[in-house]
């Protein structure tokens, strides 16, 4: 993890293997983000819930998932919605291994292919990519190499900000690193309280939907995380409007 002021790297801005993980730390700003590939169970509540608070979020899906006749009307309603749209490859692959980060399990070719993928998929549902550059990778996990590859492509990598566990909300209950709700709750509460900058400029990753077996899911929880957080007085922005950028190439 690095903070550097590097020729592609902003000012309080938080990097790590070459992707933004985290924006302005000394602005109370924060960026909802739900990712989905298989599971859209939440794709009604969550948006009916940012549209209740007027709060604009931001959704990175694969192509699997902009594929599924099921889940058109989904993602219409939150274009429709002014929420950002964004990919997370186009099948959701592992890009790198889990015990060695830099061992490398795509090709430049495979990797490319995916991402264009991705992009012709949301093609189909009017998101263009040029309104879509900024790229969530699947698994959250990635390295220097792909963060070389996504720039050379024109398009931004980010990752969710370390220090919560609000990424453990698709956790089912008979996998070891099972997380419940509640815990889930308390971890971004803690951390807000307890570090010197808060949440500021936050990347703050949920989930659209889980598996079945998970009955207590965090985004029942989301009125009550919104409420706390404008209490603290965040302002909750689009990922593009935390990354001060106008998504085209020149500004990566």
């Amino acid at each position: 993890m690095t903070r550097s002021n590097g020729p592609e790297q902003q000012p309080n801005f938080t990097y790590s293997h070459g992707a933004v993980i985290r924006g302005d730390s000394t602005r109370k700003q924060i960026a909802l983000v739900f990712t989905g590939d298989e599971f859209a169970d939440g794709g009604w509540y969550i948006p009916d819930i940012l549209k209740r608070d007027d709060i604009r979020a931001s959704f990175f899906f694969t192509g699997n998932f902009y594929r599924n006749p099921a889940f058109k009307n989904i993602i219409r309603n939150l274009k429709a919605n002014g929420h950002y749209l964004g990919p997370h490859s186009d099948q959701h692959l592992l890009y790198c291994s889990w015990e060695n980060r830099d061992s490398l399990l795509v090709t430049r070719s495979e990797f490319t292919q995916d991402l264009n993928d991705n992009y012709t998929a949301m093609a189909g549902l009017g998101i263009s990519r040029e309104e879509a550059r900024i790229f969530l990778p699947p698994y959250e996990w990635y390295n220097e190499t792909i963060a070389g590859w996504t720039r050379d492509m024109g398009v931004r990598l980010v990752n969710f900000t370390p220090g919560t566990i609000s990424h453990a909300d698709y956790t089912t209950p008979e996998m070891k690193n099972y997380r419940s709700s509640a815990d889930i709750y308390e971890s971004i509460t803690r951390f807000e309280q307890t570090s010197p900058s808060g949440l500021n400029g936050f990347i703050l990753l949920l989930h659209m939907g889980t598996g079945q077996s998970r009955t207590d899911k965090m985004y029942y929880r989301l009125s009550e995380l919104i409420s706390y957080l404008q209490r603290k007085k965040y302002e909750l922005v689009k990922i593009d409007e935390l990354l001060h950028t106008n998504q085209t190439a020149t500004t990566l």
